[in-house]
């Protein structure tokens, strides 16, 4: 930690070694599947609601420590010492009172033990197999029935895992997780990395990113670093950068949070990243983050994004889905209700951050927000080769890194070769990939076909008869270009145009996965 190091009085949660080995053997047995078990699929669905009671009460049906420690530190269920004792034996109660991870009304057994930080297991599966980790944050509003504070370190949700999922997962050298929060994707960078610089302007999420890596020893070095944005990194290069900055758009007068607010006006934060991440990447490097954009009226939403990778201080490749696309009102609401601030709590002050949010939008004129997925990369050469911003709201493959990372490679491929040298190639077709067909039962010939891709981003492609023939034929036994000319013969179309139309069809299937070179 260096200069990161406080008085372990100061920090929210601390543990040494020692105490992280116990705390380990503590929680073992304690994992995704065991909580699942534990609580049934009713219960399961109620959490991802933000609902807990169910699980609550399912859990108190029993003293065994998978349920002790669930109702402890992931129900906000208050326990008894000698429960807590029996749930942490290697560490113990007074060991996990100087971790800061609870607090006790004393020392006899019927003493009350709480939990003063979230804990909970994390699974996730990656080409070694099925890995557990366990992840320290504040406690949520669910458990605590409180605001949160203004420093608050929020653990895994949604975004995160989304973020994790789509980063690709090659070996590397350096990693910097900037806005590093609790330290989840720091961990997930450490099985790929060589190094890991985690930052946060947040001492509060340093502390917990610092726990979170003690106890689940990654295998990767580690340094932790205070300071905005890719101040803490200024002048170093990196391999791999991965952000899930804090990019929710907050007017004046709306609850504020430095999990979510950067502190920069609008969508200035992904702005600036944009701009300004390709500084520390080593050619080739990329960067993988998630990010918020106005739309401002009159416009498409690509153009702003379009214009700040025109200005970026380093040109760029660019990839960019867009997820989600909320307008301006219901932007509010989820970032209200995410906030806490409900009609139903206090109908003055949800009125009022509700009308800030509004006028500061109407203001700008921006009519709605877009969230997505980006993927930036320094070019080898002087001049990117990709820019690429689409709309994609279906599934999702699980997880998404190894299809950006296939994307990209084929892109290079396919730009660094002319029309012959494509269709001089052996094309199968991706093992994911399904033909459906559609039409009247009285027809002869189907009215539409279509391409679908099961895995990736889950694309459909309409097809013609000869793309469908094409596409039909790719087993590698023949090249494209032989393809092509038979079907140019059978459908009587001209040798040169069948070549041509097919060219730039097997260029977009390639790209995307749909068909792969033998």
């Amino acid at each position: 930690m260096g200069s990161e190091a406080k008085d372990a009085s100061t920090l929210p949660v601390a543990i040494d070694d020692a105490a992280a080995l116990s705390l380990r053997a503590d929680l073992v047995q304690w994992t995704v599947d065991a909580v699942s078990a534990l609580v049934g699929d009713s219960a399961v669905r109620a959490l991802d609601r933000e609902q807990i009671v169910p699980a609550r009460l399912a859990a108190r049906s029993s003293d065994e420590p998978v349920a002790l420690l669930t109702r402890l530190f992931s129900l906000g269920d208050t326990l008894t010492r000698a429960q807590a004792e029996r749930a942490l034996p290697a560490l113990t109660v007074d060991g996990a009172q100087r971790c800061g991870l609870v607090v006790t009304s004393g020392n006899g057994d019927d003493a009350r033990v709480r939990a003063a930080a979230d804990l909970r297991p994390y699974t996730f599966t990656d080409a070694d197999g099925d890995h557990t980790w366990w992840v320290a944050s504040d406690l949520g509003e669910t458990v605590t029935g409180a605001r949160l504070r203004g420093d608050h370190v929020l653990g895994i949700g949604g975004a995160s895992a989304t973020l994790a999922s789509a980063t690709m997962r090659h070996r590397v050298g350096r990693v910097l997780d900037l806005g590093t929060g609790c330290g989840i994707q720091a961990l997930h960078a450490s099985l790929h990395a060589d190094a890991v610089v985690a930052t946060d302007i947040s001492r509060r999420a340093l502390a917990f990113a610092e726990f979170n890596r003690r106890l689940n020893a990654p295998p990767a070095e580690w340094e932790l670093r205070h300071g905005s944005l890719l101040e803490p990194a200024a002048g170093e290069l990196f391999d791999l950068v991965v952000s899930n900055p804090p990019f929710v758009i907050t007017p004046p007068g709306a609850p504020s949070f430095e999990y979510r607010d950067g502190g920069l006006r609008g969508d200035g934060i992904v702005r600036a990243l944009l701009r300004d991440v390709g500084t520390v990447l080593s050619p080739g490097g990329v960067a993988q983050m998630l990010g918020n954009w106005e739309v401002r009226a009159g416009e498409d939403w690509r153009e702003r994004i379009e214009q700040w990778l025109d200005d970026a201080t380093v040109p760029l490749d660019a990839w960019i889905i867009q997820r989600d696309l909320l307008d301006a009102a219901e932007y509010a609401e989820t970032w209200l209700r995410d906030a806490g601030v409900v009609p139903e709590r206090d109908r003055g002050a949800y009125d009022a951050a509700y009308e800030a949010y509004l006028t500061d939008f109407a203001a700008r004129g921006v009519e709605a927000v877009g969230f997505g997925i980006v993927t930036l990369r320094r070019p080898l050469g002087k001049v990117p080769t990709l820019r690429r911003l689409e709309e994609h709201e279906g599934a999702l493959a699980q997880p998404l890194g190894p299809h950006i990372g296939e994307v990209l490679a084929a892109h290079d491929w396919l730009v660094a070769r002319n029309d012959d040298e494509v269709l001089g190639e052996r094309w199968v077709v991706a093992p994911d990939v399904t033909r459906e067909t559609y039409g009247r039962p009285t027809l002869a010939d189907p009215e539409h076909i279509l391409i679908r891709q099961g895995g990736g981003l889950g694309r459909a492609i309409k097809a013609d008869t000869a793309l469908a023939g094409f596409v039909g034929a790719c087993d590698g036994e023949l090249t494209g270009g032989q393809i092509a000319t038979a079907l140019a013969a059978l459908l009587d179309v001209e040798a040169a145009a069948m070549r041509a139309g097919l060219a730039a069809a097997v260029r977009d299937l390639a790209r995307d996965g749909m068909l792969v070179r033998e």
